[in-house]
């Protein structure tokens, strides 16, 4: 697919697209993969085009104006911020050469046992040895020799860590219940009674709901589309209760003033009729709106 925005599986229906309910219910090519709140999404291998080894950000899948770092004085040259750089600078100097591309999130540099990259809290059993820790997630190809056209796909698998580098990757195991499906067959038939919307009214609609989510209020909105968005909302959650990983860390939301354990923030799953993330919002996506740069054990 093409490097674009993974959608929620609710989100998805607005318009009358009901293919996330088969999506639900089939293990066809299934796999997963767990979510991790690392930043910044760290991008590296061979540039096709020079044949070259690089890192960057997503940025460089831009169109027009691509930073790829193929040296120390293009990491300089491309990225002012002094954080990123560092970053950048470590990646370049201790991730693994590879004929592939890959990304990940960065997850922290070595030498303790908790981290907070972005909004959730990362704690390790021991401290960690390697000079940086990522999360792996995505590989592409690049069919026409440029960057910009590249086309993803999960990564399916597995990092070697070494010295240097820790790779985060758990295995994650699921499945579908027949009370998911038949939950799917039930939806089908109350999307019969609903008047969905264009891809504009999809848009706004949306911006709606996360503004919902990141104050922490009901929709407001009481018509057949928003009771069938909650419908297929509680079957991403009766679905996300099948998953398990074998992470060696535990997970927490710290808002300043309360910690909470969580999963995660959730996982990709992917199968023949496509991706999907599934994600708890009403946690993750509201602490993620309101995230604070609080604390750093």
């Amino acid at each position: 697919m093409k490097n674009t925005h993974i959608e929620h599986p609710e989100d998805s229906i607005l318009t009358g697209d009901l293919s996330v309910l088969d999506w639900f219910c089939s293990m066809k090519g299934a796999k997963a993969s767990l979510k991790i709140d690392g930043a910044p999404a760290v991008v590296w291998g061979t540039n096709p085009a020079t044949g070259n080894f690089f890192v960057g950000t997503k940025s460089v899948f831009n169109k027009v104006k691509l930073k790829i770092n193929e040296s120390h004085d293009d990491i300089r040259r491309n990225h002012p911020d002094p954080d990123l750089r560092k970053k950048l600078h470590a990646c370049f100097d201790f991730l693994p050469h590879t004929d592939d591309i890959i990304q990940g999130d960065f997850i922290g540099f070595g030498g303790d046992h908790t981290y907070q990259p972005n909004t959730l809290v990362y704690s390790f059993p021991e401290v960690i040895d390697q000079e940086i820790i990522i999360a792996p997630h995505t590989v592409y190809d690049a069919p026409t020799g440029l960057l910009k056209d590249a086309i993803a796909s999960a990564l399916d698998y597995d990092l070697q860590s070494d010295d240097d580098v820790l790779f985060v990757k758990p295995n994650v195991e699921f499945g579908v219940t027949t009370a998911i499906i038949e939950k799917c067959k039930f939806a089908r038939q109350m999307a019969q009674l609903v008047k969905f919307v264009d891809k504009k009214g999809k848009r706004d609609l949306e911006k709606k709901l996360n503004q919902c989510i990141k104050e922490g209020i009901n929709t407001g909105i009481d018509n057949n589309l928003i009771s069938f968005w909650k419908l297929v909302k509680s079957i991403k959650h009766d679905f996300l209760n099948q998953f398990v990983h074998d992470g060696e860390f535990a997970t927490f939301v710290y808002d300043g003033d309360t910690i909470q354990q969580t999963d995660g923030e959730g996982y990709v799953m992917w199968n023949s009729i496509g991706t999907y993330k599934l994600i708890d919002r009403e946690v993750f996506s509201q602490a993620n709106f309101n995230t604070k740069a609080y604390w750093m054990v």
